[in-house]
């Protein structure tokens, strides 16, 4: 193809620079390349005209490398990207040079020299500029002061000189023509605004009157001045800081659609207005339906939406952004490619119509042999594609129109901005609307009537914006036709007006359901099946997010731990890391995984014992990477990693963790620094503060320590040596056989693993000491009585905890069986719950035929009602009638007559045993 019969800017200028392209080899140009030619040429002419002489000669090279070789249109926006960052770069060297004899260097009150970031927005940001495209800037510094000259200028005067000198170099027309177009709108307060803004200006216009469509503008935010000095990278984290807390929330931000749709109903409309004033602009390839704006509109709604969870899929480059999203899950893998081959399309074509006349235009043009010229430009493959037509012009309009449908097809599925519902009936403007519907919903209830007339005068509904009490009606208004389908209309009404007042605080919360009526479905669906996921909603509203879509893998341990470390590692790289930041990691990756456990469960995808698993697993997960990071924060630390152990007991010792179960903890350091037992006392303390305090991302654990070592009287932290021989009986401090019976479901669940693996050997040559059989059962029998004792049953009904024939008989049968029988069967000893070990039992002979498998069967049973108590919002006992369960207590009874015979009475106890009854209460 000649390109002088194709590119009229071709023509004009192909002789004039050849002592610029001579300064290049062939190919594309670096951008070290480019800045050699500025610094060859400057010398000989002003730096305007040598930026534009630069800037077209590079031109020249596009067409040819584009239109001639195919290069890639990565290179081809990254080396028009490289070009603006050059001439930036020596535009505000050169203004600076023109200040600094008046004016000298403008200073921090520090006396440190003050930085001026150019930020690139849009396309620059994603270097990803095309051909004749404008460049998007912000000007900002990073504190105030003043300079240094005879004549000093306050810093906010000094570089809002500097960018007034720079933006006429970029951007001034000359006889060489211009280096980019300038457009410095998208500052705070747009025309309104400063030239230039500090960083500490820049926050609170973002805190005060930032705007939705401004965050989907700073997505792309870079700096694109040079940040060689420290100051200037200083400058640059803490700009990135004030710009990632503004764009990116740690929820799914849902409210970002209304925003868009609005924004992009506005460009539409001005297209078509466009188009109708001018005919010749009609066939808009960037702004018209389906066109590269609306690829990029999807891609940064996703991200919006999601990467304030998912920071992988931030990317400020569209095509690089598409697999980010694909990976993520966030795209189908087929939608993606066709997005990123149709991005790749219409910006090839858009290139070309550019290199027509180097005119910021994105229309196909309306001359026939440009039209034919534009065709051919795009290379044989498009008439490849399409065989069945004569003329190139042909195959392109139709590869346009195909790559248009399928774009704003997607498009509008992503943004539901098809064409609307012509009889659907009007949604509901009050709540008083919503009154009348209730009957026609089959919600007859007064209760129902009267939560909606408490709603209507409630401060937190009367608090939300207009917008936020219209998606609060939309919300209710759906909810209402899917609670009236489920098991008590009212009730799962009442639950869900509950979670909205309490969650509504953040309005994105509101568009979240508005906008995914899936995720509302499945809210609804939980609301109905438990109380308690209704309460633990409302204290972790954040978790809602999980809704979206449903769970189907079960909890990973590395997934949980990966999903911390790369939020640690991504506040370390903004330097805003500290223990406030790491305690809010672990819970909000602690209460994602347990409500995904939790939907999982009422979804019946899981068993009580997979439940229980996997919220051990969570439990022990969040404990190790608590002991990583908090070490990390102590002051006094004598080595990389603590020699020390946290042992679990009860029931995330046994594994049988349920929702909002307690931990039993005891911690084992072994380390011979002298001051190993001071600093370790003190990171134990610290460690439980991490696992229980409460801060804005929710609460962790309530944890009890008194299984330590003389419980309360005790150290709260014990070295290996003296736990092992307090155990073990050795010296006049030795362990009581309840805290024999609390060692058969322990483990060591975080922390060194050399330190747990030697606590477990402490453990079976406990275990598996000869005991007199008579004497431990009498022991057991005393504190099983002290226990039933401290859980007094005033009810009609049966305690499935703590009522005879219950889990804790069943408990408490297992620890005599072991400590009874593990010196001659070592297989007793394995931690593997309550039911396993019955069964072994069984096999050993230990128990008469029939009765362990009954009894593990029973407690199976037991556990699953208790779990099922648990989710109906049961705060303590769970209570069931008697004779739900008559079957489950003639197994445990039959178990308790196996394993002790009969129960001797109070009176018939030693006094040994009667001392024995004075230890403190084993928790069971």
């Amino acid at each position: 193809m000649q390109l002088d019969a194709f590119s009229r800017f071709h023509r004009r200028h192909a002789t004039r620079l050849d002592d610029v392209l001579a300064l290049w080899p062939a190919g594309l140009p670096s951008r070290a390349e480019i800045d050699a030619a500025i610094g060859a040429l400057q010398p000989h002419q002003p730096l305007a005209a040598t930026l534009r002489r630069v800037r077209n000669a590079l031109m020249l090279r596009l067409i040819e490398q584009d239109v001639l070789h195919d290069a890639p249109l990565a290179q081809v926006c990254r080396c028009i990207s490289d070009m603006a960052e050059s001439a930036i770069a020596h535009a505000l060297q050169h203004a600076s040079a023109e200040l600094e004899p008046r004016h000298g260097t403008p200073r921090t009150p520090e006396g440190a020299v003050a930085q001026c970031l150019v930020v690139g927005m849009g396309k620059l940001g994603g270097a990803e500029l095309n051909v004749s495209s404008d460049i998007d800037l912000v000007f900002v510094y990073d504190l105030d002061g003043e300079s240094d000259g005879p004549v000093p200028l306050s810093n906010f005067d000094y570089f809002s000189q500097l960018v007034r000198r720079v933006v006429p170099l970029l951007s001034d027309p000359t006889a060489d023509g211009f280096v980019f177009r300038v457009d410095t709108r998208l500052r705070p307060n747009g025309d309104s605004g400063p030239p230039v803004v500090s960083l500490a200006m820049l926050e609170e216009y973002f805190q005060v009157q930032g705007r939705e469509w401004e965050r989907f503008a700073w997505l792309k935010s870079r700096v694109v001045s040079p940040v060689a000095s420290s100051q200037a990278q200083v400058a640059s984290q803490a700009l990135e800081a004030v710009v990632e807390s503004f764009v990116w929330r740690r929820y799914l931000d849902f409210a970002m659609l209304e925003a868009l749709r609005s924004l992009h109903r506005q460009i539409r409309i001005e297209a078509i207005k466009r188009a109708a004033a001018r005919p010749d602009k009609a066939n808009d390839v960037k702004l018209g339906r389906g066109g590269i704006r609306e690829i990029e509109f999807i891609v940064q709604l996703l991200q919006v939406v999601r990467g304030g969870r998912l920071p992988q899929i931030r990317c400020r480059n569209t095509l690089q952004a598409l697999p980010l999203l694909v990976e993520a899950g966030l795209l189908p893998a087929d939608t993606g490619v066709r997005l990123a081959e149709s991005y790749t399309f219409l910006r090839r074509l858009e290139h070309r119509i550019q290199y027509l006349d180097d005119a910021q235009t994105h229309s196909l043009p309306t001359d026939d042999t440009d039209l034919d010229h534009l065709a051919q430009a795009m290379g044989p493959a498009l008439l490849a594609a399409h065989p069945q037509v004569k003329r190139p012009t042909c195959g392109l309009l139709r590869e346009l129109d195909a790559v248009r449908e399928f774009v704003a097809g997607e498009f509008d599925a992503l943004l539901h901005a098809g064409p609307r519902c012509v009889g659907c009936k009007k949604p509901a403007d009050s709540l008083d609307a919503l009154r009348h519907s209730l009957a026609k919903s089959g919600i007859a209830g007064e209760a129902s009537h009267a939560r909606l007339k408490a709603l209507e005068h409630s401060p937190r509904y009367t608090a939300l914006t207009e917008a936020g009490r219209g998606r609060m009606l939309r919300v209710i208004e759906r909810g209402i036709a899917i609670a009236a389908s489920s098991r008590d209309p009212d009730l799962t009404l009442a639950r869900l007006l509950d979670v909205l007042e309490a969650i509504g605080r953040r309005e994105t919360y509101l568009a979240f359901f508005a906008e995914q009526p899936q995720a509302l479905t499945r809210l609804i669906s939980a609301l109905d099946a438990s109380s308690w996921a209704a309460d633990y909603i409302k204290r972790n509203p954040m978790v809602v997010d999980e809704l979206l879509d449903a769970p189907r893998e079960r909890f990973k341990v590395e997934d949980c731990i990966a999903y911390c470390e790369q939020q640690r590692t991504r506040l370390l790289k903004r330097t805003a890391w500290d223990a406030g930041e790491g305690l809010d990691i672990i819970r909000r990756g602690f209460h994602t995984e347990l409500f995904r456990t939790l939907v999982r469960d009422l979804s019946g995808q899981l068993t009580v014992e997979q439940v229980a698993d996997d919220l051990s697993a969570l439990a022990d997960a969040s404990i190790n990477q608590a002991i990583r990071w908090c070490w990390n924060e102590m002051p006094q630390r004598h080595r990389e990693q603590p020699a020390f152990a946290v042992i679990a007991y009860g029931k995330l010792g046994g594994k049988e963790l349920g929702y909002g179960s307690d931990l039993d903890l005891v911690f084992l350091f072994d380390d011979p620094h002298p001051d190993a037992p001071e600093r370790y006392g003190a990171f134990a303390r610290k460690l439980v503060w991490w696992l229980t305090a409460t801060t804005a991302a929710g609460h962790l654990f309530e944890i009890d320590t008194r299984l330590r070592p003389n419980g309360n009287a005790g150290l709260l932290v014990t070295t290996l040596d003296a736990f092992a021989a307090y155990q073990l009986g050795r010296g006049s401090n030795t362990a009581w056989t309840w805290e024999h019976q609390a060692l058969t479901r322990a483990r060591c669940c975080a922390g060194d693993a050399g330190i747990g693996a030697r606590f477990e050997a402490i453990r079976e040559q406990v275990l598996r000491m000869p005991r007199d059989a008579a004497a431990l059962r009498h022991e057991i029998i005393a504190m099983r009585r002290k226990v039933a004792d401290g859980h007094p049953n005033r009810t009609a009904l049966f305690d499935l905890k703590h009522d005879e024939g219950g889990m804790v008989d069943v408990e408490f049968a297992v620890q005599a069986l072991v400590l009874e029988h593990a010196p001659a069967h070592a297989e007793l000893v394995a931690d593997v719950g309550n039911i396993a070990l019955l069964q072994r039992a069984e096999a050993l002979g230990l128990l008469p035929a029939g009765v362990g498998r009954a009894a593990a069967d029973a407690y199976r049973q037991l556990r699953k009602l208790q779990h099922q108590a648990r989710l109906s919002g049961a705060l303590h006992a769970a209570h069931v009638l008697p004779e739900v369960v008559g079957h489950e207590r003639a197994a445990v009874r039959a178990l308790t007559a196996a394993v002790f015979g009969a129960t001797p009475s109070a009176e018939q106890l030693s006094e040994q045993q009667s001392r024995h009854l004075a230890a403190p209460t084993l928790r069971a």
